[in-house]
Formats: structure tokens, sequence, C-alpha cells
């Protein structure tokens, strides 16, 4: 479903060069809920942004669902983000003067969908999410937990394949945060893809493959 091949990722920050990612080789199978570990600066959130499109690689070569996405332009990107990719974030990434409704119809309404598919999408997002009671609320009225899943429900909204989640419980207690992990584990057992990002060995740990970067590179891959 995913397949990197020699991805390397450089910033420049002044005169120095520094490279994020180095040698990339991954493939990820559909269906795979797997975990990005490693210290501060290893390249992991890099990695995730370039899996979801968000960033490109200066070098390397990109597969997605047997495409060569790797020099798609930038319209081309977005709709195959849009169409494939699922984001939650650590700081949830919400609209502050939208509702959680609003805010979990916003990409459905960037993308086009018709009011009354919608407002079916919504319904059932809602429900499934446990979000009905709190539909009207903005994120400033909303607890963190709360926040999370308004965030994974809109994530969820135009039935991506791949949902992608960098740091889903860093900003929550202990408690919300094994709450919010459950969440995403029943979309994965959906059959999404999941991929976490995540600097908590034991939430590392829960994933079925589980990766270590050091220095922008991979150096442990783990399964079972």
């Amino acid at each position: 479903m995913i397949r990197l091949s020699g991805i390397e990722r450089v910033f420049r920050v002044g005169e120095e060069e520094v490279h994020a990612l180095r040698g990339i080789e991954l493939e990820i199978a559909r269906g795979e809920y797997l975990s990005l570990m490693g210290p501060s600066g290893s390249g992991k959130s890099t990695l995730l942004n370039v899996i979801g499109l968000l960033d490109r690689p200066n070098a390397g070569r990109y597969e997605l669902d047997g495409r060569d996405v790797t020099g798609l332009d930038d319209d081309e990107l977005s709709r195959a983000r849009r169409e494939k990719m699922g984001f939650v974030f650590q700081f949830f990434h919400l609209v502050a003067r939208l509702t959680a409704a609003q805010n979990i119809e916003l990409p459905m309404v960037l993308a086009g969908i018709e009011p009354g598919e919608r407002k079916q999408r919504l319904a059932r997002l809602l429900s499934a999410y446990g979000l009905e009671a709190r539909a009207h609320h903005r994120p400033d009225q909303l607890s963190g937990g709360q926040c999370q899943r308004v965030a994974i429900a809109r994530a969820m909204s135009m039935g991506p394949s791949v949902i992608l989640a960098d740091e889903p419980t860093g900003n929550l207690d202990r408690h919300t945060g094994q709450e919010v992990m459950a969440v995403l584990e029943r979309v994965h057992h959906g059959g999404g893809s999941l991929v976490l990002v995540t600097h908590d060995p034991e939430i590392g740990a829960r994933a079925q493959r589980r990766l270590r970067m050091v220095d922008g590179a991979i150096v442990g891959d783990e399964r079972g």
C-alpha cells in the first residue's frame, strides 16, 4: 500500500544542512498498525509528514497504492491527501470558532460533498465517537479528550485508508490518553492503517509493528 524507497529529507538552517531523513526504506501494508519511536529530532514527525503527503522528500520514491506520488503537483497532492489520509495531532488543530460538528464537517465542505450526504456522515460520526451531546460546543467548551475525539472524527470524515497520528496522547492525562488510544485502535480494527508517532514506550508497544528511528534513519523494526 505504501512503499518508500531511498527517501531523503534535507532542511537548510542558516548555512547548515540538516538531514532529517536518511535513505528511508519502508513498506506499510494495508490495515497495518505501526508506531514510530525515537528521541526528539530523530525524524519521526518528518517521516509521518512525508507519508501523509504534507512534505516532499528531496530524493527517493514514494508509491501509494501502486502509484508513484513523488512528483505530483500541489493540486494532485491535495486530492490524494484528502482521499487517502486522515490526520490526528497532539494539539488537536481544531478551528476555535467552529463547533464540534462544524469541525468534523469541514473536510467534507472543502471537498464539495453535497449537504445531504454531509448530514448523514456527520450524524454517523457524532454517534460513533460519542459526541452527540457536544455537537454544538466549541473547542474551548470541550475537554482535551473530547477535542481529540472530534479530531479523530474529523480525520475519518472522508473515509481515509490511512490514519496518521502525531503524539495523539501527548497533551492528555494518562487515563484520557488510554481512552483516545482505544478510539484510534477501533479505527484500525475497522480495517484502516494506523501510523502513530509517540515518545511513550507503553503507547508505542501497543502497535503490531514498532519502528525505532535515530538521526533520520530507521534502526529497528520489530513485529508481534
